[in-house]
């Protein structure tokens, strides 16, 4: 087991592993291609199936080594779901999994850490954008009844309801066609409607979303930081090593010098 674990441990197989998610992207990528099927499609079948073969013998290599200890990292579970989801039968009801199997070339944001880092980060943010999410659904209610309220019996489409005041709100909100798509058609019937639409843009384009930047970045630079101080933790602790080794030595040489005298 040691000399597995030293296998899917190195640098090399991971390297080789990414190489094959690459290379099982862009075959999987093909498969929707008739003329490559036409042409190449059992290369192609058959290159998938070797590759999850492959991916199927790494997870039992890493459980074989790790055992229970597989299940406590969570990307090890996350390549795991991944690749099950390839070896449920796609046909009948489930042949919606075969277009599943684009997953698998999620596995490249376990396998690059840096995208762990990423992913660690945005994972972390949740808690605090789950409140901005709050906020911003609360900024949405209001906005979406006033917007009924006061346009909805001129503009039914748009603001008739409060569902479909909120989806324009929404179009507001992203900046797509806001102005000559909604709000300038709005102020042709009420001129002092841009009181209401800038207030809006301010509160959601530019205030509320930028929240969630600042999140999502201070979170980042936690997960960079903590995995430098965890680096640097790793480099004293193997130096403090490296010193008490060489304290041992000195105290064998001097033990040995006294013993010659």
């Amino acid at each position: 087991m040691p000399a597995l674990k030293r296998l899917i441990e190195s640098r090399r197989f991971d390297l080789v592993i990414t190489v094959l998610i690459i290379v099982n992207a862009i075959t999987l990528g093909l498969e929707t291609s008739q003329a490559a099927m036409a042409e190449w499609g059992s290369v192609l079948l058959f290159l998938d199936r070797v590759i999850l073969a492959v991916f199927v013998v790494e997870l039992l290599a890493r459980f074989a080594v790790y055992r229970l200890a597989f299940f406590r990292d969570p990307w090890r579970i996350f390549d795991l779901v991944v690749v099950g989801i390839a070896l449920f039968p796609a046909t009948g009801n489930l042949s919606v999994l075969r277009a599943l199997r684009i997953l698998r070339v999620l596995r490249l944001v376990s396998m690059v850490p840096s995208l762990r880092r990423v992913v660690g980060g945005l994972v972390a943010a949740l808690p605090g954008m789950g409140s901005i999410m709050l906020l911003l659904t609360l900024v949405f209610y209001v906005f979406s009844v006033m917007a009924t309220k006061l346009f909805g019996a001129a503009f039914p489409e748009w603001f008739g309801t409060i569902a479909s005041s909120a989806y324009s709100l929404f179009q507001i909100m992203t900046l797509e066609s806001w102005s000559m798509g909604i709000v300038r058609p709005v102020m042709e019937v009420f001129p002092l409607a841009w009181l209401f639409f800038i207030p809006f843009i301010v509160c959601t384009t530019f205030t509320v979303l930028n929240l969630f930047i600042g999140i999502i970045v201070s979170a980042m630079q936690e997960e960079h930081d903590a995995e430098a101080t965890a680096e640097r933790a790793a480099l004293q602790g193997e130096q403090e090593m490296i010193l008490a080794e060489i304290r041992a030595l000195r105290e064998e040489l001097r033990a040995m010098a006294s013993e010659r005298r």
